[in-house]
């Protein structure tokens, strides 16, 4: 499960910018083309925050879709999952977006 890997990560850089002080909210961009689960993450955010001063603190997602351009016709289109597959049928497309995870705030008492 690599969304404990994450979470450890997530924890670790808040640490390193808070120190001791309490945490309350920790807000994330997870990107639904990241391959990250956002309930897996919560739970194991949950486990990683234990005996720390992120225990407790909320875990907020966004999970925006992708975004991506059809090299054969020009047209950006929103991804929701994995399938590269433009309406006109090509999937000789670049993704431009939904990769993304990020924490992008962080609240403090």
């Amino acid at each position: 499960m690599h969304e404990l890997a994450i979470a450890e990560s997530v924890v670790s850089s808040v640490l390193e910018r808070t120190g001791e002080q309490h945490v309350c909210v920790v807000r994330l961009r997870v990107g639904r083309l990241s391959g990250v689960v956002p309930d897996a993450l919560r739970f194991c955010f949950e486990l990683a925050t234990s005996g720390t001063a992120l225990e407790g603190a909320a875990l907020e997602i966004e999970h925006p879709a992708g975004r991506a351009r059809c090299r054969a016709c020009e047209r950006e289109f929103e991804l929701a999952d994995a399938i590269l597959l433009c309406e006109c049928g090509s999937a000789d497309v670049t993704v431009l977006s939904g990769h993304d995870l990020r924490v992008t705030s962080v609240e403090v008492a």
